[in-house]
């Protein structure tokens, strides 16, 4: 199967429809697909329900597929950074299913590996917990949450290689590998592509199995909240 593609706009023909579920990768701005994200909003595809652990800022990342009224629903853990996610919210124009962040992790890696649901005790007592079946376990009580799968995954990694294999970064790993392996199509963007056999196979993050196309991309990797300090003098 040829994976590499020329572009993140080629990259999604064939695979985007309206009322479709996207997981997109990464944190904050840390990790984020730019291009293909980019490529998905021009596409105009409509009414997604977007799994994030969040919505990227008003004008950069996810924040796009809000200002064009795109994203129908978002199942998320932090939307702090982002105005126009939380007016929509507010004015009931946006649905919002809220995870805790490390259940939202597990629900996207449990997706991925074929477990429908699981137990934790997290968010017991709380809002999260409302609807949701209660068991106990050794005496404590915890409650059921599902795996999620998405029609698309969409990934942000530093190296590729044509059979998509993919190793991510430091921080930029976040989300990305739990979501590549959820999507029933997990499309890639790489900051290189590198030969087959160049990657040590022990430090590979995410096989290739789990990825349908690849593209090399550019990448603005903008900061989402650029903190400095004076500098002290001596």
């Amino acid at each position: 199967m040829k994976k590499i593609f020329p572009d993140a706009k080629t990259a999604l023909e064939g695979l985007v429809f309206d009322g479709m579920t996207v997981m997109s990768g990464g944190f904050g701005l840390c990790g984020i697909a730019e291009n293909l994200i980019t490529a998905l909003r021009d596409t105009g595809v409509a009414d997604l329900t977007v799994v994030s652990n969040n919505a990227g800022i008003d004008d950069f990342g996810l924040g796009f597929l809000l200002q064009t009224r795109q994203i129908k629903k978002m199942i998320s853990s932090y939307v702090g950074e982002n105005k126009e996610f939380e007016r929509q919210y507010l004015a009931g124009e946006l649905e919002l299913e809220f995870n805790p962040q490390g259940t939202l992790a597990e629900r996207c890696r449990a997706g991925g590996a074929g477990i429908p649901g699981f137990y934790t005790k997290t968010g017991v007592g709380t809002v999260i917990a409302e609807g949701k079946e209660h068991k106990d376990f050794g005496g404590e009580t915890y409650i059921l949450e599902t795996g999620l799968i998405a029609d698309l995954s969409i990934v942000k990694a530093w190296k590729g290689d044509e059979q998509g294999n993919l190793v991510y970064r430091k921080t930029a790993r976040n989300f990305n590998p739990v979501m590549a392996s959820a999507g029933k199509v997990t499309v890639a963007e790489v900051e290189e592509i590198v030969p087959l056999g160049s990657l040590n196979p022990d430090g590979i993050h995410t096989p290739g199995i789990y990825v349908q196309r690849i593209i090399q991309g550019e990448h603005e990797k903008r900061i989402e909240q650029r903190t400095v300090r004076e500098r002290q003098s001596a």
